[in-house]
């Protein structure tokens, strides 16, 4: 097979993380056989599972969170205690001297002075909530900084945003963000969308961020006793935002019925009267009971089983294969996609029951994949991991990385909103966010620039293919760190 560089730059770049440094040869590799090079790749069994030590299934990260909470109430409750009792004790003793007084409230003022001990704020517990999200967090990009051409880590970054949670939501979502990934996202990029879809609403993560524990059918047991109703939040979003699309055909009536439906999946609180404490459960004594009507068709009230036969339909509906299958392309495509690849991948996604797999490999196989011009930004994190595999750094702390994810404004698992962060070029390329991408370059710049040189590290990412207008501008640059920092900038490092 001929040579093909251009054809290597497409498919590191628009497909994968980017070129590794050093002896890697990934330009050289994928210049033999782009398509091939990519798709070796997916062909390694569990090619997207993440293990690593340390990591925690669900469950036991609830519980270390539970055991977390009730030792700082517990702190918080004896530091109260002491500091009534200090109250107390000093309120039994009103005729103290004015000089006395004076002392004490000099030494209340300049607490390490005077003879009594300083009052102090009670000892934490440790972080295990924070601890656990940068562990999560390094093993992502270790991961990402590891792989050969990257693209099942592409493909995890997608599913991951299109059903995303917040870590901001709360220390359970903090806690559940890494495992939400590795449990619910991971298992299925190359599997069917279907289950990907079951296991993401059933996932405690998804529950808590979108308030479903919260949502009680209003003639269910629970519903009758504690006079509450339906929260519709996990309802709308699945409809609009993880299935068929604004203006995918179903109505404000469908979300109604849907919510209905979905009340009941919940998981085990602290007490673990239902299961083990973060597990997922159906509370039958919170599910709206009698049949449900949904996009034209009835459903009876089945338990648990009614829910999954209407995801399961929803996941086969027409809307949600024109959905999926544009959101897919204009991801790693264009902003605005060939309407003929958008057409190629949805026919396969309806004939293949919604294999990722076979839609995957039906944007490989397409022309349009190849020959359309690299014209999408890179997001914040595909920049940061591409850079590092650039450099050969794989990182032992994931502390700079999250810390420019948060200036770049793609902080690792929190987007700003439940539609995930934006995928376009207008969100990533506005001059200011280029300005804090060139101030991250330089930093980045500043850390290597006495080990490794510009025109190499170009040739080993670009080749030929760089043009010459990127090549004089390293070349002049007045200093090596300038010149790497520029590197980074090239329209050949930032475009795929």
């Amino acid at each position: 097979m001929a040579r093909d560089p251009q054809g290597a730059l497409v498919a590191l770049n628009r497909f994968g993380l980017g070129a590794r440094g050093g002896a890697a040869g990934d330009f050289a590799s994928a210049a033999s056989d782009p398509r091939g090079f990519v798709m070796a790749e997916l062909n390694r069994p569990n090619v997207a599972l993440l293990e690593a030590p340390g990591l925690q299934p669900t469950p036991a990260l609830a519980q270390l969170v539970f055991d977390y909470q009730n030792e700082v109430k517990q702190q918080r409750e004896a530091a109260k205690k002491a500091a009534d009792a200090m109250t107390a004790a000093t309120d039994e003793k009103p005729n103290v001297t004015n000089s006395m007084t004076g002392m004490a409230q000099a030494n209340a003022m300049h607490p390490q002075s005077g003879n009594g001990a300083a009052a102090k704020e009670p000892p934490q517990p440790p972080n295990i909530i924070q601890r656990t999200y940068r562990a999560e967090a390094l093993a992502r990009l270790q991961r990402a900084t590891m792989a050969e051409s990257g693209f099942a880590e592409r493909l995890v970054a997608f599913w991951s945003n299109h059903f995303c949670i917040s870590a901001n939501k709360g220390e359970l979502a903090r806690m559940w963000a890494g495992a939400f990934e590795r449990e619910a996202i991971r298992p299925y990029v190359l599997g069917g969308f279907g289950d990907m879809l079951t296991a993401v609403e059933q996932h405690p993560a998804m529950l808590f961020f979108l308030d479903n524990q919260q949502s009680i059918g209003p003639d269910s047991r629970a519903g009758r006793n504690r006079k509450k109703g339906l929260n519709e939040n996990l309802a709308r979003e699945i409809m609009e935002l993880h299935t068929l699309g604004v203006g995918g055909g179903y109505t404000q009536a469908d979300v109604t019925s849907l919510a209905a439906i979905l009340t009941g999946w919940t998981f085990a609180g602290r007490d673990g009267k239902l299961a083990a404490p973060g597990s997922f459960v159906f509370n039958a004594n919170a599910h709206q009971p009698g049949p449900q009507k949904l996009l034209g068709k009835t459903y009876d009230d089945t338990g648990l089983t009614q829910g999954e036969a209407a995801l399961s339909d929803i996941a086969r509906h027409p809307s949600t294969a024109r959905f999926i299958a544009r959101k897919f392309a204009a991801h790693f495509i264009a902003d605005d996609p060939p309407p003929a690849l958008v057409a190629r991948l949805e026919g396969v996604f309806k004939k293949s029951d919604g294999d990722l797999k076979a839609m995957t490999l039906a944007l490989l196989d397409s022309n349009e994949a190849w020959r359309a011009p690299m014209t999408k930004m890179r997001t914040p994190y595909e920049f940061l991991v591409a850079s590092g595999r650039l450099m050969g750094r794989i990182p032992d702390d994931p502390g700079r990385a999250l810390g420019a994810l948060n200036i770049l404004g793609q902080p690792l698992w929190t987007p700003p909103g439940p539609n995930g962060f934006a995928d376009s070029n207008g969100a990533w390329a506005a001059p200011e966010n280029m300005k804090l991408r060139l101030d991250v370059a330089s930093q980045l710049s500043s850390r290597i620039a006495d080990t490794l040189e510009p025109v190499d590290l170009l040739q080993s990412f670009a080749g030929e293919v760089a043009s010459r207008e990127t090549r004089q501008t390293i070349e002049r640059a007045e200093t090596r760190q300038q010149a790497l920092a520029l590197l980074f900038m090239s329209p050949e490092f930032q475009r795929r």
